[in-house]
Parts: structure tokens; C-alpha cells; sequence
């Protein structure tokens, strides 16, 4: 029996602001110099994001701070437990929105019929946390069972979606609904080396959400899942980190990572391609065959850049990626999803029993790869 994602919903919180008018707020809190504000100018330009979303206004809004001290230098700077009380503040809200937004797709199911609950993130967590106040937000069984992923980061989405779909497979009577929410600008921090540089030009807020369901809708169209793959690139292990600072969390972003995904994403794919041909039968996707569409998560515009170099792609093919992240920047694990409803809202019925190909990446290096399959009923 297969899996399919049936719903797909997305959310972002409500201020929206331009990408020069962070570059300016970076710029005057870093104080930088005119030589150094061009380069940061510069790094801004070339990323490809218009506009990111955040829980907190003061991005925009420098003259009048609703987060950080008024101090130029941004001191006392918040400690990990005031994020942490922004987080347990805003993650709830989003992460409803993202979840009744999926479940609105489908007015003919019930909600009382999820049966498990997956929780992914990477920006924070408490307890009772997001996945028990979601239970009752929505309306859900208290039998609900409960999954939590935390701290993997960009890729996390594609284990929640494993482990989704392995539980319908086990289970006929199963709905999962998968709920990601990232509040990345919670953990700005003000170091002027390239890492946070490279961070803070990159990183944003959002939630999405899907169901994952044996169940076939009328006049629908689903995603099937097909398959999934993935690697570990261990020299580059200390290239993408994530840890715990007294201050939020501190991404360490080495500008080598590009370099180093387009040296395993070919071989990435092709294990993918081959593991799909041995399982499945003659309908299966050869191993020459190039994908349909592509679902790639755009963890900036260089990475989309080396993928697409690496698999002969055109920068059409990525068409969904750089969309998403124009307008929204990069949500962490929240993000293959709005890819996903992007492309899922170009589909039609003509597109019956295409192929999708997804991929991202994250700290390790972890590489991740899944292949759906587009079906209409």
C-alpha cells in the first residue's frame, strides 16, 4: 500500500520586511564600516531573497525595538531563556495556522481522524510543548500519538516525512499530520564573522504542515511517496553546525558548503534512482530517466546553483525554489514544504503519474533525497 501527502498548508508570521531593510539594521548594529557595509550590501544582493518573514518586529523597525535593547550595540543582548520566551509565545499560533491551513484542502476530512502528530524544530522547545497544545487547538483526539524532531535542522522535514510514512504503511487506519515551525530570527547574533554574516543574510521564520494518509481523495491531487535516500558527506561534517550559546543558538555556515553538496548530490540521486528501480516494478522511474519537477530545498542561492550544475538542471527546473526563496528567505526545515505547495499549485491532471525529485541538506553534512510521484483522482 502507498503513502501520500494529500495536504499541504503553510504559514508566516505577520512582519514582512524588504531584504535591504535587514541589511540596514545589520549593518547599523554591526557597525560596520563603508567598506565593510559594501561587502555586506553586496552579500545581500547576491543571495536571491526579496523579503523574509519574522515573530519580531525590529528588523524593520530599528527606531523603535519591541525584542532587543535600544542600546546601538544591542546590550544587555537577549539570553537564551528571553528567546525561548518568544518562542513558547509564537510557536503555537504559527504552527496552528500552518496546520488548518493544510486540513482546509480537504473539507471532506475529519480532523478527528489523525491518528499520530509529528512536531519538527530546530529553534526551540519546552514541555508541555507544541505538539500537546496543537492536540487541543485543533480539536484533536487526546489519544493522538506524538512525535518530536528536534535540532536536525534544514533536512528534518524529509525524516518526518519517513517517519510518516512508515507509520501508514504499518497501520491502514493511519493520518500523520506533520506540523514544521522555525522561528530562526530568534537567534541573530551579532558576530561579524563570515558564518554569522552568511546567517543572517539567509534565515526566517514560517511553519507548514502536511497529512500523510493511505486515503485516496476525489478530485484531488496527491503525492505519492516513492522512495528515500541519504548520505553523509563526514569531511564536511564541521562545515554546518547548530549549537546552544548562552546567547541563542549559533549556526556555523561555512561558505564551502555549496562546494561540498555538489560533490556527493549527483551520487545522491543516482543511489535514490537505483534503490527506487530495485523495489518497485516495471512502472518504476528508470535510472536514466531525469525527474519531472524538482522539489530542492533552497538553502541559498549558490547551493541551488551547484544542484543544478551537478544534475544538468535548468534554472527553470528550480523554478519552485528560487520562488520561495525570494519571497521567504530560508525557514530551516519549514521550507521543503512551502517548496512542495508551490509546486502542487501548478499541477493539473495532465501531470498524473509525474515524478518529483527533493532534496536537502543540513548539519553532518547530512544529504537527504526523496522521490514522489504525482496522482490524481
Amino acid at each position: 500500500m502507498k503513502s501520500y501527502v494529500a495536504a499541504l498548508g503553510t504559514a508566516v508570521p505577520k512582519y514582512r520586511t524588504p531584504q535591504t531593510e535587514i541589511a540596514n539594521f545589520m549593518a547599523n548594529i554591526l557597525q560596520l564600516n563603508p567598506a565593510e557595509r559594501q561587502r555586506l550590501y553586496a552579500l545581500y544582493r547576491a543571495s536571491g531573497i526579496h523579503y523574509r518573514h519574522s515573530v519580531l518586529s525590529d528588523y524593520s523597525n530599528i527606531n523603535r525595538r519591541s525584542f532587543y535593547p535600544d542600546a546601538p550595540n544591542l546590550e544587555p543582548f537577549p539570553t537564551i531563556k528571553q528567546r525561548m520566551d518568544v518562542y513558547e509565545r509564537e510557536a503555537l499560533s504559527l504552527s496552528y495556522r500552518s496546520a488548518k491551513n493544510c486540513l482546509q484542502q480537504l473539507p471532506q476530512f475529519n480532523p478527528k481522524e489523525i491518528t499520530h502528530l509529528i512536531f519538527v524544530s530546530c529553534t526551540g522547545m519546552y514541555a508541555p510543548g507544541v505538539d500537546i497544545e496543537l492536540i487541543h487547538q485543533l480539536g484533536l483526539s487526546h489519544q493522538v500519538q506524538r512525535t518530536a524532531i528536534n535540532f536536525m535542522g534544514c533536512y528534518a522535514a524529509f525524516n518526518a516525512l519517513k517517519v510518516a510514512d512508515s507509520i501508514v504503511r504499518a497501520d491502514t487506519n493511519a493520518n500523520v499530520l506533520m506540523v514544521c515551525t522555525e522561528l530562526c530570527t530568534l537567534h541573530f547574533q551579532k558576530g561579524k564573522d563570515e558564518d554569522n554574516l552568511l546567517a543572517n543574510a539567509l534565515f526566517a521564520d514560517g511553519s507548514s504542515a502536511a497529512l500523510v494518509t493511505r486515503q485516496k481523495f476525489d478530485n484531488a491531487i496527491q503525492f505519492s511517496l516513492e522512495q528515500f535516500y541519504c548520505d553523509l558527506v563526514p569531511e564536511a561534517s564541521q562545515e554546518m553546525a547548530w549549537q546552544i550559546g548562552n546567547y541563542g543558538f549559533e549556526m556555523k555556515l561555512s561558505a564551502y558548503v555549496p562546494e561540498a553538496i555538489k560533490q556527493g548530490i549527483y551520487q545522491l540521486t543516482q543511489q535514490l534512482m537505483n534503490q527506487l528501480s530495485w523495489s518497485v516494478d516495471e512502472a518504476s522511474l528508470d535510472v536514466q530517466e531525469k525527474p519531472d519537477f524538482y522539489a530542492i530545498h533552497p538553502g541559498g542561492k549558490r547551493i541551488l546553483q551547484v544542484i543544478e550544475q551537478a544534475l544538468s538542471m535548468e534554472k527553470a527546473d528550480n523554478r519552485f525554489a528560487y520562488q520561495i526563496l525570494q519571497q521567504y528567505g530560508n525557514m530551516s526545515s519549514a521550507t521543503i514544504l512551502f517548496v512542495l505547495k508551490a509546486l502542487h499549485q501548478d499541477l493539473t491532471v495532465a501531470d498524473n503519474d509525474k515524478s518529483v525529485l527533493g532534496l536537502a541538506f543540513g548539519p553532518g553534512l547530512t544529504l537527504e533525497s526523496m522521490l514522489l510521484r504525482v496522482e490524481t483522482f
